[in-house]
């Protein structure tokens, strides 16, 4: 199946901007999809590969690229489940178990590795950018009619859960995200009161 993107553009070359309600609309309804309502179909081959494609466009401050992907889908994202299971049980805590819910229903997984780079950037831009690369993702999920969640859990902070997954020293998860059909629409949340959270500096 073709892309339905527009080309990659060549570098160095303009990029026109113009309004796009149809992106503020979606940005101003965005909801993300309760993990455990997230069925077939997943995103196919050619959609996985534009729905990364967007997420790599996500602010970059000194362009390195301090985040990678691991894509977790069919057998691989079942084995890998296994041995996070298997992994809780050798903890005697059956909390850690039921927690793996979220993780093993949805059909695809795609973990964002942040992955610092040694560079005058500050190691903290270079975390927000990983972050910035999970907003995309999610939202390029959502736009594309799937079903999205981001989340973490003791799996992405545990250094035996983590090695597991293969990161190296340096890396974190920033975020699992979770991508699959949505079986239901989902339910709004509670959003914050901006007033109090809204200043403006003065001299």
């Amino acid at each position: 199946m073709p892309s339905a993107l527009p080309p990659v553009p060549e570098f160095g070359a303009p990029i026109a901007l113009s309004p796009s309600p149809e992106v503020l609309r979606f940005l101003a309804l965005r909801r993300s999809t309760p993990a455990l309502t997230l069925v077939q179909p997943a995103p196919s081959a050619d959609q996985l590969a534009d729905l990364l494609r967007i997420a790599g466009r996500a602010p970059d401050h000194g362009k390195l690229a301090p985040w990678r992907f691991v894509v977790l889908e069919g057998a691989g994202k079942a084995a890998f489940a296994a041995k996070l299971e298997a992994l809780a049980q050798q903890r005697g805590d059956p909390t850690l178990v039921a927690k793996l819910g979220k993780l093993k229903v949805p059909p695809m997984a795609v973990v964002v590795v942040s992955a610092p780079k040694a560079a005058a950037i500050p190691e903290w831009e270079q975390l927000l950018s990983a972050g910035a690369v999970c907003t995309h993702l999610l939202d390029a999920a959502l736009a594309m009619g799937f079903g999205a969640n981001w989340i973490t859990d003791w799996y992405s902070y545990d250094a035996d859960a983590t090695a597991i997954l293969g990161l190296a020293d340096g890396e974190k998860v920033a975020g699992f995200m979770l991508i699959g059909t949505a079986r239901e629409a989902p339910l709004e949340r509670e959003r914050p009161d901006l007033d109090p959270l809204v200043t403006r500096w003065e001299a």
